[in-house]
């Protein structure tokens, strides 16, 4: 945890969050944090190497120190030290003092050196077992009541603190002992009487450093302390003072827990924000951040259910989770709904959950006789009743449906003919908000913004062999699961949705992210069409050229071994081959990644080329021709990627299952893959690509002018960057300047250094800085942006695309100079990839409008990075053509032209 100034908070956090539930739940009216002043104390005269092994503090905790005392002062809290003394003998000392006014003392730490004072009114409590620590637990731990612990731990001695003790002896000894004598002193004076010879020798020998461990261990209860004990008065919490501290400390899921708490002007502040957030049916909406899972209810009737809706209809809103057979909406079953909306506790409807005959004889119809055993479990609404019960709500304009991956739960219900609008996405909220500092799934929220631990799906449904659907989870189990996540997306809309507002992104989620979850659903329902029959020819093809490569490696190798196996590999090469640069990492393996084995190959190597073809193409055929076939959907025929739109940090798509955003594009396997994405009958598939559009921000953005004058010349960006580069003229330059020029134009928006492109164009680093320092000197825009995004991501934590959307670099300020170099090369390059996709983005969210007001019948298949695929009528394929290039190259208007290029053809290759 940073905040965005980089300064680390992990330690304040748990601190902070540790402390803050003490003095909330305790009924103590003097409360106190007691911290060590410096590591030099009394007992440094006593003995020099008192604590000397004890290693430094970590880098980054070293900034919090003063930070976790300011916490404390902030809870209204006393922060007490002393030099000269370690915080536990103020400890002893306050302690004394209190009990000494017969008062009840309790010490929250399990530290072993304070069980000595556990007495009769003095106690000690574990934070994090949530138990006390009397008398019988000290006799547990150290064998021996509390007013004997300091002779066992001189005896026993401390390796931590470097408290010598006796040689030999340990806890359990040093106990029996003293049991046996008494104290210490009668120990070391009858030591000749122990029968154990060495252990016997060790105590004479060693009676000083026993005794001077006794001194050392002993805390002082007469510390003349400058606090006096009356300061320690708790009057409560200031919660707008300690709301402050929790702003600057940017400790969002704590300041979501004071909202209840503020004064009344920081609740009109809220207010306002809120009633601009979503008008009046939810602008008093405060979260209870007590969840209570017993207040959930099952809505088992027709009639809860009606009166579920018309409360729904009240509030003008409902946050609303499905729960069903599958992870692919379009192959999963319906098993039920969760509600929660406002003044309605989270509610579980279930429709078609099934029970086990063998189990229990809690039956209704029978609709799955598989096995002749799983039937409909009784207490449930038929499904076709309660669908069309909750149809009207979903479907009603004026209503507002919230969800967390919304996108999952309206395609699941559009497969029984419900068009759920309109929407509202926790997770793109989030995303929209705080985008790379952090996961966006609903436990990862719950904890941060609540403090609260879900139930997790495997808890519910179990694991490996004994894993069950959640159709088979009984009724009365899958109540609180389900229910938890409408509440707690509920819970989350109310925080995440007015923050908008407040950090001015508004515009980022109402223009780009929430429109296009209806744009993403309709392109996954619609699928795309593969030509299974050419992927089963080109899966042969791949498996006849695998066993080729791996006799061709076999022969290299001069013996058989498993190709895939990184272990054998590296003995292959580095032992058995002697290759240069082996190195072992730490499960004892030689690296074999891609890096070591193309260094390998630059240097004249075959073997390693060969590895690499086959690991590509072994790839390939894993994951697009033998999977492809597997993933498509046998009632539709096509196959549905799932579009990730909250992962990566510049606002980029993702895709998954399958990712069709990773195939190949230059290699000839790879358009061979592309060749059996084929159009619907009598159509064509149309690709509709951005030209060059990172280096066309760039030149914007960067306000370089004779970018921008060539791009609007049409000229060609390479060869005059290789001209200005190479001092040639342009029409002079060859096919290899253009290329090292096309690497250091794409190769500077991603922070490329002079040893990156050397490597690229393997040609010597001093070269290649020779190529990069010219290029800054014919283009010194680029080098102020460079330089100027960096300051400004150093001092905010962020940069910002076009549209504003922000894209945090967390590591920008880290010691480490990998991390950080790596983090300034992410900020020079987010706003230029942010800013591509989020154009892209507003494209696609034009698109239908614009077909629809045409009156054509193209329909979108694919987004792939800078790329649009389209499935388009032939009969229609001029003016859609016209249609879409138009659509793309004027969503946005830059200084400099954007361009885009338009294919057809039979197949997805054809037309790119």
């Amino acid at each position: 945890m940073t905040r965005s100034d980089g300064t680390p908070t992990n330690a304040v956090y748990g601190f902070t969050q540790m402390v803050l539930k003490i003095v909330e739940e305790t009924k103590a009216d003097h409360i106190a944090v007691i911290f060590d002043h410096a590591r030099k104390t009394f007992r440094n005269d006593i003995f020099q190497d008192y604590k000397a092994h004890r290693p430094p503090p970590p880098d980054d905790l070293i900034p919090q120190f003063d930070m976790v005392r300011e916490a404390t002062r902030a809870m209204n809290v006393a922060a007490v030290e002393m030099a000269g003394y370690e915080a536990d003998d103020l400890i002893a000392t306050y302690s004394k003092q209190a009990s000494e006014r017969n008062a009840e003392v309790v010490i929250v730490s399990t530290d072993k050196d304070l069980m000595q004072l556990v007495t009769g009114k003095i106690k000690m409590y574990d934070a994090v077992k949530n138990t006390f620590i009397d008398a019988d637990k000290v006799v547990e731990k150290f064998g021996v009541g509390s007013e004997k612990v300091i002779d066992v731990q001189a005896l026993a001695g401390d390796s931590a603190d470097n408290v010598p003790g006796v040689q030999g002896i340990g806890i359990k000894t040093a106990a029996s002992l003293i049991n046996e004598f008494g104290s210490l002193e009668e120990v070391l004076t009858n030591a000749n009487k122990i029968k154990q010879k060495k252990r016997s020798e060790s105590l004479v020998e060693q009676a000083e450093l026993a005794r001077i461990s006794k001194q050392l261990v002993t805390l002082k209860q007469d510390v003349p302390v400058e606090v006096k004990i009356e300061e320690f008065k708790f009057n409560g919490v200031d919660y707008d003072k300690f709301h402050s501290f929790l702003e600057k400390q940017e400790f969002r899921s704590l300041i979501s827990r004071m909202s209840g708490k503020l004064n009344k002007t920081d609740e009109e502040i809220k207010n306002r924000v809120s009633q601009k957030s979503k008008g009046d049916s939810i602008k008093n909406l405060s979260p209870d951040f007590q969840i209570d899972r017993k207040a959930y209810k099952l809505i088992q009737n027709v009639s809860d259910l009606e009166k579920l809706i018309s409360e729904c209809y009240n509030n003008g809103y409902l946050a609303v989770d499905t729960e069903t057979t599958s992870l692919n909406p379009f192959a999963a079953e319906l098993v039920g709904i969760s509600i929660c909306s406002e003044n309605v506790s989270a509610v579980y409807v279930p429709i078609s959950h099934k029970t086990c005959t063998a189990q229990t004889d809690l039956l209704l119809d029978k609709t799955d006789t598989k096995d002749g055993e799983w039937l409909l479990e009784k207490g449930q609404i038929e499904i076709d009743t309660a669908l069309n019960l909750l149809k009207p709500i979903l479907e009603d304009s004026s209503i507002l449906k919230v969800g967390h991956n919304i996108k999952y739960d309206i395609e699941v219900l559009s497969q029984y003919g419900i068009k759920v609008t309109p929407t509202d996405d926790t997770m793109i909220l989030s995303y929209v908000l705080e985008g790379g500092k952090h996961r966006h799934g609903l436990d990862e929220l719950s904890q941060l913004y609540l403090d609260h631990t879900t139930i997790k799906f495997k808890e519910v449904t179990g694991t490996g062999k004994s894993k069950i659907t959640f159709d088979k989870v009984p009724i009365i189990d899958a109540l609180e699961y389900a229910a938890e996540d409408a509440d707690i997306t509920d819970r989350l809309f109310r925080i995440l949705k007015p923050r908008l507002y407040c950090d001015r992104m508004v515009a980022v989620y109402e223009k780009l992210e929430r429109p296009l979850i209806q744009i993403l659903k309709n392109m996954e329902e619609c699928g795309v069409k593969l030509d299974t029959h050419r992927l089963l020819i080109l899966s042969e093809d791949f498996s006849k050229r695998l066993v080729e490569l791996e006799t061709q490696i076999f022969k290299l190798a001069g013996k058989s071994f498993n190709v895939g196996s990184p272990k054998q590999l590296g003995e292959i090469l580095f032992e058995e081959m002697k290759l240069p640069g082996g190195k072992k990492g730490k499960s004892g393996s030689y690296g074999t990644g891609s890096e070591i084995l193309e260094d390998l190959i630059l240097q004249g190597h075959e073997f390693p080329k060969v590895i690499l073809d086959w690991r590509q193409l072994a790839k390939l055929k894993s994951t697009y021709t033998d999977s492809l076939l597997n993933q498509v959907n046998p009632k539709t025929g096509r196959v549905h990627t799932n579009y990730g739109q909250a992962i990566a940090s510049t606002g980029r798509l993702s895709s998954t299952e399958p990712n069709l955003q990773n195939i190949p594009i230059r290699t000839d396997e790879g358009r061979k893959i592309r060749q059996a994405f084929i159009p619907s009958e009598e159509n064509f598939i149309l690709s509709a690509d951005y030209s060059q559009i990172e280096l066309r921000l760039l030149a914007h953005v960067a306000d370089i002018k004779a970018l921008k004058e060539a791009f609007e010349a049409n000229i060609d960006v390479h060869s005059l960057t290789a001209s200005q580069v190479f001092g040639t003229p342009v029409e002079d330059i060859d096919n290899d300047m253009r290329r090292k020029a096309k690497a250091i134009n794409f190769g500077i928006i991603y922070g490329i250094s002079a040893f990156g492109l050397a490597k690229q164009l393997n040609i010597p680093r001093s070269e290649a800085a020779e190529y990069i320092n010219a290029y800054f000197s014919k283009y010194p825009g680029i080098k102020n942006y460079m330089e100027t995004t960096i300051q400004s991501a150093k001092e905010r934590g962020y940069v910002e695309t076009l549209y504003g959307r922000k894209c945090f670099v967390p590591g920008i300020l880290d010691k480490n100079a990998a991390t950080r170099n790596f983090m300034e090369r992410a900020a020079i390059n987010a706003p230029i990839q942010g800013g591509a996709a989020d154009i892209i983005k507003l494209a696609m969210i034009r698109m239908p409008e614009e077909l629809e007001r045409a009156n054509l019948n193209a329909k979108m298949l694919l987004q792939v990075h800078d790329e649009l695929i389209f499935d388009v009528p032939k009969a229609e394929l001029d003016v859609t053509s016209s249609l879409i290039k138009k659509t793309m190259e004027t969503v946005c208007h830059l200084s400099v032209p954007l361009i885009v290029d338009i294919g057809h053809g039979e197949n997805w290759d054809e037309a790119h």
